[in-house]
């Protein structure tokens, strides 16, 4: 699917031997995991031991000195192979990001050695019950104590906070000046006082859980302020940006695993005298999903060379526009694979009846669809907003 035309041959080396790491694994072995409730951890520590968790982190800290168009290939190839890690998109792509963009050099020195070669982890908490992602209306509140900070607030669908050993806590501080509220990024540990979580009870099975988080008068030391005060939102950005080409990465692999299944069975399956995959009516809708993933994973890969070059701006609008192509190509492809398979695509057996509730995550996660829809018509086409 790749050519040097548009990916270099170190990019395409990297795809392959990511694609040979997630074969020895493959769709099974992450279904195995969600079924015994415990985590991917075997694989976890091979991508790491191969570099891969770190790749886009600094080299002077561990990392392997490439950016997010790296590390989306390892996601994406990850998921083609049916075993995506979930957690490459919060720990070292938002979490790893920042803190290398941002933080001190003694929060670079705490966390992106151990971000990098996999020995930890970190979450991102955002999302409020009552605001969403929308980072203007989140009520979790830092207020100065002494020399450092008091959190008090609450978080949902945190993923991995139960094996995280910090969170990245976006909450909101007083302006001095305005007296508005303000976003700003902190570090809490998993142990902290007066921080707890709660399990989300899914329909989705995952490896992954998601949790509720309680900051009830969460007491943290100046340090544990990620950047400058005043310039939380630029920060926050720097973290979503690369989440959303995370996530269209995560969405790209997961339709590429679908529709191999289906290729191969259209292939195969006979029901009068030539396969299945000789009629047009499954054939050509095959051939369309190809199309949209080929065409969301060239709109990811603008997203992380602009991200990358350090065009924030020009990268904000593609990232949006890679999450929203890769969701609505993965929803396709995986419904299409699993009307190939007919019945068996229901089955346990061929792993796709799964894939139709997790395809939607993309749609709906870490920003839905019709925000995505509300961004581009207003700052990309100029109209004017309805709120």
């Amino acid at each position: 699917m790749s050519n040097s035309v548009v990916e270099s041959e170190e990019h395409q080396a990297l795809r392959a031997a990511v694609a040979a790491l997630g074969q020895r694994y493959g769709r099974e072995y992450l279904a195995r995991t969600a079924r015994e409730g415990r985590h991917p951890d075997e694989l976890w520590a091979d991508a790491a031991k191969l570099g891969y968790l770190g790749v886009n982190l600094p080299e002077e800290y561990g990392g392997g000195g490439g950016g997010i168009a790296e590390l989306s290939i390892v996601l994406e190839e990850l998921g083609a192979a049916g075993c995506p890690l979930l957690m490459m998109v919060v720990s070292p792509a938002i979490c790893g990001t920042v803190i290398s963009r941002f933080g001190t050099e003694a929060q670079k020195r705490a966390w992106l050695p151990g971000l990098a070669d996999g020995t930890r982890t970190m979450a991102f908490g955002i999302t409020e019950p009552e605001a969403g992602s929308n980072s203007h209306r989140i009520t979790t509140t830092a207020r100065r104590d002494g020399d450092g900070w008091v959190l008090t607030g609450r978080k949902v669908f945190i993923s991995g906070a139960d094996i995280a050993d910090a969170t990245l806590i976006v909450g909101r501080t007083e302006d001095a000046r305005t007296g508005r509220l303000k976003p700003c990024l902190f570090i809490v540990p998993r142990e902290t006082p007066g921080f707890s979580r709660s399990v989300i009870d899914m329909e989705l099975q995952a490896a992954e859980k998601q949790f509720e988080l309680v900051l009830d008068e969460v007491r943290l030391p100046a340090e544990a302020l990620v950047g400058e005060e005043d310039a939380g939102l630029l920060q926050l950005f720097a973290g979503l940006n690369p989440e959303r080409i995370m996530t269209a990465a995560f969405a790209i692999g997961m339709g590429r695993y679908a529709l191999a299944k289906a290729v191969d069975y259209a292939k195969t399956r006979q029901v009068w005298k030539e396969p299945v995959g000789a009629h047009q009516a499954i054939a050509h809708p095959l051939a369309q999903s190809h199309i949209e993933l080929e065409l969301a994973r060239l709109m990811m890969r603008k997203a992380a060379l602009l991200y990358d070059a350090g065009d924030d701006t020009g990268a904000g609008e593609a990232a949006n526009m890679a999450k929203y192509a890769a969701a609505e190509a993965c929803v396709r492809a995986v419904d299409q694979s699993v009307h190939t398979l007919g019945g068996n695509g229901l089955t346990r057996e061929y792993g796709l009846a799964s894939l139709v509730t997790a395809s939607r995550v993309a749609r709906i996660a870490p920003v839905s669809r019709e925000m995505i829809l509300n961004f581009v018509s207003h700052q990309t086409l100029g109209l004017p907003k309805s709120y």
